[in-house]
């Protein structure tokens, strides 16, 4: 989704510290309990409390059958305050 001014949400998350997570969920499949399934999740979520990725899992949790086995975050902040400085100065691509 692009706003008004051409910025994405995700962009604008990242800026104020959102970062890409990836979560593995292992779970079991609902009729075969001894058979694991992965699952890859990803969004852009806020570390440590990952408020996102937990309301992910409580869905899953209430909606869904196969139970949760495990479940491996990786966080990744992709902009760094650091990598954000002012640009002088205007770039037009024609």
């Amino acid at each position: 989704m692009v706003s008004r001014v051409g910025v994405s949400e995700d962009f604008r998350k990242q800026v104020v510290g959102y970062g890409l997570t990836t979560a593995e969920i292992l779970y079991r499949m609902p009729d075969h309990p001894s058979l694991l399934q992965t699952y890859v999740w990803q969004n852009y979520d806020l570390f440590p409390n990952f408020p996102a990725l937990k309301d992910f899992l409580s869905f899953w949790q209430l909606k869904l059958e196969g139970p949760l086995y495990a479940v491996t975050v990786a966080h990744c902040k992709l902009i760094k305050p650091a990598e954000l400085r002012a640009v002088d100065g205007v770039f037009r691509l024609h």
